[in-house]
């Protein structure tokens, strides 16, 4: 199974009441959440096997809700984590639904939370007709590239910092780790001001930390800033910081040498958007002088200057 297979399985778990509060503004009338949620994980698994190591995985969660009226319902939610459209997609949700009534004779809502790049590919309905017999299979489908970002970040339920997450890890392949780095703390910073109890905190943490993912070397960017935030004292200036950081991405690329000169050649090297990136953290962040951010970035101070001046940076 999928890394982020695995992370929306265990996250709607521990969100699901804000799950159906989220696409039920009126939840609390319908759903008896005293019950609680019984998560029927292995009775899913029984009516779809999977047969071989080839087999599309999807994750699926077929959940027994009791509602207000007294009744027991069962809610199928289906989330589509592919990175593209599948047109197969509408006849498997209708294979799920009929199975599932088939079987248990139960009625069934279905969600379909889509996750792909594509912003077209919004399936809502499966639709069969032949000589003069006709079915429609229609169910919810949120398509989460569609949304309001800003929407999402004035809600005040948990669930939309999953939606938000999602957001951001699609935004990954148009930005680069530093951009990504500030719009990740922004998000962590905006779940930790929600009155939200510190167990979903922690889980919700957990699937940002892990769905939206850097390298070594930004990873320790991103905790240093995060600790700063939390008001932390971080054991190391921003200028030693600086240091470890390309000593560490050396380590990667097996290139230490003895001396610290020898270790920050090579170990900095790259794409100028890099070092640009580099330039303007250090400058800004770190308030650090053009002499010594060039000593870390292998550039004249006369270039650097330049650099800050394209930025607008003083």
């Amino acid at each position: 199974m999928k890394r982020d297979d695995t992370l929306w399985k265990s996250i709607l778990e521990d969100v699901f009441e804000d799950f159906l509060r989220f696409f039920y503004p009126n939840a609390d009338d319908i759903f008896d959440f005293e019950k609680g949620f019984d998560f029927l994980d292995k009775e899913l698994e029984e009516l779809f096997p999977q047969t071989d190591s080839k087999n599309v995985r999807y994750v699926d969660k077929l959940v027994r809700v009791w509602l207000k009226n007294g009744r027991e319902e069962w809610i199928l939610i289906h989330v589509e984590v592919q990175g593209n459209g599948d047109k197969t997609f509408a006849k498997r949700m209708y294979i799920y639904r009929y199975r599932i009534q088939d079987r248990y004779d139960r009625p069934v809502v279905a969600w379909a939370i889509l996750t792909d790049k594509n912003k077209k590919f919004h399936p809502t309905e499966y639709k069969e007709s032949l000589l003069g017999t006709e079915m429609i299979y229609r169910f919810n489908a949120y398509k989460v590239i569609n949304q309001s970002e800003k929407a999402l970040k004035e809600s005040e339920n948990p669930f939309a910092i999953v939606l938000l997450t999602v957001l951001l890890a699609l935004k990954k392949t148009k930005l680069n780790e530093l951009e990504l780095i500030d719009l990740k703390l922004d998000l962590v910073k905006n779940l930790l001001k929600k009155e939200i109890s510190k167990k979903k905190i922690h889980a919700l943490m957990n699937f940002l930390k892990h769905y939206v993912s850097f390298n070594e070397e930004n990873t320790l960017i991103f905790e240093q800033k995060l600790d700063q935030f939390k008001g932390k004292k971080y054991p190391m200036g921003i200028e030693q910081f600086l240091l470890h950081r390309a000593e560490t991405k050396g380590k990667l690329e097996g290139k230490l040498e003895g001396e610290l000169k020898g270790k920050l050649e090579g170990k900095l090297e790259g794409e100028l958007k890099e070092k640009r990136e580099t330039i303007r953290y250090a400058r800004i962040d770190g308030k650090l002088s053009i002499e010594t951010i060039a000593t870390i970035v292998r550039l004249p101070a006369e270039q650097v200057r330049q650099i800050l001046d394209e930025m607008g940076i003083e």
